[in-house]
């Protein structure tokens, strides 16, 4: 699988959770909030994207 292809993604409004191959054959999660406010992260195991999904708050 190529680096950087998003696969499982859930949206958990307004954040979306996905999960990627990087180049070092890593399987990692990210979380990106779709309102503009700047909030991404890139997380080691999947609950931890999920968690931060369901807790973040626009400011």
């Amino acid at each position: 699988m190529r680096a950087n292809r998003f696969y499982d993604v859930i949206r958990i409004v307004p954040v979306r959770v996905a999960s990627f191959n990087n180049g070092h054959g890593q399987t990692r999660h990210t979380a990106a909030c779709t309102a503009k406010c700047g909030f991404s992260n890139e997380y080691g195991n999947r609950p931890a994207a999920n968690l931060a999904a369901r807790t973040h708050r626009c400011t």
